[in-house]
C-alpha cells in the first residue's frame, strides 16, 4: 500500500492558490488508485447520521464525510443505534461497492472482528472517547469525527491510549487539511504579520428551543443505547418545521445543543477555530493560564454549572469568552461577528474562513510569495492532501496524521475551560502543564465526568 508523493511547487506561489483548485480536485481523482483494490484498508462505521452521510438520515444532502472516505477504504460494516439509519448506510455502501455489508446495533461487535483495520467514529460527542479508546487496545487505526472528546478527562485517556497503543489517529477537524488555513499559519510563522498578540475566533451562536415534552422513543431507536455512558433521562421529542430533522429533540442532530452530551458552539465549532488558532500561535503543547467568561447567556437558568431546566436546549447561545496563555498571547472566543479566525500582530491583521483568507500580507503575496515548501512545512513536512488521505497515508507509513490526538486534546481543552467557566459564570484558572485547575474544587470536579454503570471505558 504504497503512498504516492504529490507536489504543489506551482500553486504555492500564487497570492492565495485558488488557481490550483483544479489541481486539489485532480489530485482527488487520482487518489482513487491509491491502494490495490485487494489491499484497501477495511472499515467499521460506527455511527451513520448526518456526519457520516446525511443521506443515511433520509435527507438528500451533501454533508458527511463517508463519500469521501470511501475513495481510500472498504466499508465491511455499519453500526448505528437507528435501525433505520443502519439500513439506509448498508444500502449506501451497497450502492458505492457492489457488496451490502454486515449491520450490527453495538460497536463491540466491530471491535471483536479481524477483517476491521478502520474504525470511523460519527457518533455523538459524549461516545467518542470511549469508543476510540478501546477501538485503539483492540488493535484498530481511528478517524474520529470532531469534537474528540465530552470532557478534559477524556482527552487525557485519548492521549494515553495513543501513546501506549501506537494507533494512528486522526480527528475530522478538516480545516487542517484546507488551502486557506495552512496559508494563514503560512504567513504567521513567516513573520507576515509580526508577532501574533491575538486570534479572535467567531464561532456563531446556538439556538433556543421551545419546551420539548417527554415521548415515547421510536421503536426503531434504542434510547438506552444512544444515551451510553450517560445519565438515562426520558426522550424528548417535538415535531416542527426546525433544522435538519424537523424537530427539537434530545437525540439525532440536536444533541449538539445539550451539555449532556455536547459542549453547543464551544466545541461544535470551536474545535475548528480554536483548533486552528493554537496550532498557528504555536500552542499545541500547552494551554492557556485562565478562562474568563466574559459575557454568556444561556437559554435556561443554571444553578451550580447545571441546567436548572431539563426540557429546553441549555448550552450558551451568546458568548465572549476569553484565554490567556502564560506569555500573554489571547484567544478570544465569541459569537458575533463573521464566522472565521481574525489574527493581530504586531504589525498587522489576518483573516482567514473557509474558502477565504484576506488582509494586507495576502495582497503582498503578488509580489513576495511564500518561500517554496512553506505550506508542507506547515503541514508537518507531508505532502498536501485531502484530510482524509492524510488520515490513509499515514495508516500506511505509521506516521503522525496531520490532526492528532495530542495537539487535538490540547485546542479542545481551551474550549472545554470556556465551557466549564460559562456554566460555572467565572473566571477559571488552569495549570496547563499538571492539566488541572487551580483553586475551585467545584471547576475541576467538571473536568471528568461519572460514566453510566454498563458504560465504563473497557481495556
Amino acid at each position: 500500500m504504497p503512498s504516492t508523493t504529490i507536489t504543489r511547487r506551482g500553486v504555492l506561489k500564487s497570492s492565495l492558490a485558488w488557481a490550483g483548485a483544479a489541481v486539489w480536485e485532480s489530485r482527488r481523482d487520482r487518489a482513487l488508485g491509491f491502494v490495490s483494490a485487494n489491499a484497501r484498508p477495511r472499515m467499521g462505521a460506527v455511527g451513520t447520521g448526518s456526519r457520516w452521510c446525511q443521506r443515511a438520515t433520509g435527507v438528500d444532502g451533501p454533508h458527511g464525510s463517508a463519500p469521501d472516505i470511501r475513495r481510500y477504504g472498504d466499508y465491511v460494516v455499519v453500526c448505528d443505534a437507528d435501525a433505520h439509519r443502519r439500513e439506509r448506510a448498508g444500502a449506501l455502501v451497497k450502492d458505492w461497492t457492489g457488496s451490502a455489508p454486515d449491520s450490527v446495533a453495538d460497536y463491540r461487535a466491530i471491535l471483536d472482528r479481524k477483517d476491521v483495520d478502520i474504525v470511523h467514529i460519527s457518533t455523538p460527542d459524549h461516545w467518542h472517547a470511549k469508543i476510540a479508546i478501546e477501538a485503539m487496545h483492540a488493535g484498530k487505526d481511528v478517524y474520529c469525527e470532531k469534537p474528540m472528546t465530552l470532557t478534559i478527562n477524556e482527552g487525557q485517556q485519548m492521549v494515553e491510549a495513543c501513546r501506549k497503543t501506537g494507533r494512528i489517529v486522526q480527528i475530522g477537524t478538516q480545516q487542517r487539511s484546507e488551502l486557506s488555513f495552512l496559508k494563514a499559519i503560512a504567513l504567521i510563522r513567516d513573520g507576515r504579520i509580526g508577532k501574533v498578540k491575538k486570534a479572535t475566533c467567531v464561532i456563531d451562536g446556538a439556538p433556543t428551543s421551545p419546551k420539548i415534552p417527554t415521548a415515547a422513543a421510536p421503536s426503531h431507536l434504542d434510547w438506552n443505547l444512544w444515551l451510553g455512558p450517560v445519565p438515562s433521562v426520558p426522550y424528548r421529542f417535538l415535531a416542527g418545521d426546525h433544522g435538519e430533522t424537523k424537530s427539537w429533540s434530545r437525540c439525532h442532530y440536536e444533541f449538539r445543543w445539550w451539555y449532556e452530551y455536547s459542549g453547543g458552539k464551544l466545541t461544535d465549532w470551536g474545535a475548528h477555530h480554536v483548533d486552528i488558532a493554537t496550532w498557528a500561535m504555536g500552542k499545541t503543547e500547552t494551554g492557556p493560564v485562565s478562562v474568563d467568561p466574559v459575557m454568556v447567556k444561556h437559554p435556561v437558568a443554571f444553578k451550580d454549572g447545571f441546567p436548572t431546566d431539563d426540557s429546553r436546549y441549555n448550552t450558551a447561545t451568546e458568548f465572549l469568552i476569553k484565554a490567556t496563555f502564560a506569555d500573554g498571547l489571547e484567544i478570544d472566543i465569541r459569537h458575533d461577528g463573521r464566522n472565521g479566525i481574525l489574527f493581530e500582530g504586531t504589525t498587522g491583521k489576518l483573516f482567514v474562513t473557509r474558502g477565504l483568507l484576506t488582509g494586507p500580507a495576502v495582497d503582498e503575496l503578488k509580489s513576495k510569495p511564500l518561500p517554496d515548501g512553506a505550506l508542507e512545512r506547515v503541514y508537518k513536512n507531508r505532502p498536501l492532501v485531502d484530510h482524509y488521505r492524510n488520515f490513509f497515508e499515514a495508516v500506511v507509513d505509521r506516521n503522525e496524521p496531520i490532526s492528532d490526538v495530542f495537539s487535538h486534546h490540547r485546542s479542545l481543552t481551551t474550549c472545554h475551560l470556556a465551557g466549564i467557566a460559562a456554566r460555572l459564570g467565572r473566571p477559571v484558572r488552569w495549570d496547563p502543564r499538571r492539566e488541572v485547575i487551580l483553586e475551585d474544587a467545584q471547576a475541576q470536579s467538571f473536568v471528568a465526568r461519572e460514566r453510566r454503570k454498563g458504560f465504563e471505558i473497557k481495556v
